[in-house]
């Protein structure tokens, strides 16, 4: 092969490389911000989508990977993958697994009572001024529900649940989706108590404090129950440390 005609020499205007499955993840996501596939559209066939980006099969399986994983096609059911546009939620929710591995030491796990301080004690004063008529009912079962599964293995489960009907008040699915992820596993970590039964009924009367202060629309002393009961329940955690 002369000189003139090395593969060396040719233009590389002219060589054309192939997309990485994170490139057509990127342009996937682009036409579906776009409106290019329209939402629930199912997406090309992975025949078709091997065609247009001149791309092997395992690469385009990789990208759609990329692309769910971020929130932008719902995959599944033996159907091809139909395009969506996530919710900061389910952002969030996707983000979880990261952000709980990085939350071992002391130190991340008082930013993470910190945060829940912020989550709850915002509620609560929410709860005070709007829950309506459904909602004091709906904590009130929760409470009734904590107090039936003092001593038992079902305790921590009804904690959560009752915390959770406090902060569904708000109304407001990205506030519900990390206490969802982050206080739920707070509480349901709770290191074992050699006399359970005693904690459980330090933790439903203050649980009860609370509930009485959302009954007289009292927005101080619900602020005020929810402090002490957050305190009282994270220093009791550093003063038990799990094995």
């Amino acid at each position: 092969m002369s000189a003139a005609t090395a593969p060396e020499d040719i233009p590389a205007a002219n060589v054309v490389l192939r997309q990485s499955a994170q490139e057509i993840a990127d342009e996937l996501i682009r036409q579906i911000r776009r409106g290019e596939i329209s939402q629930d559209d199912a997406l090309p066939t992975e025949r078709d989508l091997c065609a247009h980006f001149d791309a092997s099969r395992p690469t385009i399986r990789e990208a759609l990977a990329l692309v769910q994983h971020k929130g932008y096609i719902e995959a599944g059911g033996g159907r091809r993958p139909r395009a969506r546009r996530p919710a900061l939620a389910d952002v969030l929710r996707n983000a979880g697994g990261t952000i709980r591995d990085i939350l071992g030491d002391v130190e991340s796990n008082a930013h993470l009572e910190q945060m829940r301080g912020f989550i709850e004690v915002g509620a609560v004063r929410e709860a005070a001024i709007r829950a309506g008529t459904v909602d004091i009912s709906r904590i009130g079962a929760a409470l009734d529900n904590n107090r039936q599964a003092i001593g038992t293995a079902a305790f921590a489960q009804t904690d959560i649940m009752f915390h959770r009907a406090i902060v569904a008040v708000a109304a407001n699915p990205v506030i519900l989706t990390l206490h969802d992820m982050f206080v739920s596993e707070l509480l349901a970590a709770r290191p074992a108590e050699r006399d359970p039964a005693t904690r459980d009924r330090i933790v439903y009367d203050e649980h009860r404090a609370i509930f009485d202060a959302l009954i007289r629309r009292d927005g101080h002393a619900a602020i005020d129950e929810m402090d002490r009961h957050l305190a009282r329940s994270f220093r009791d955690r550093l003063a038990r440390p799990g094995p």
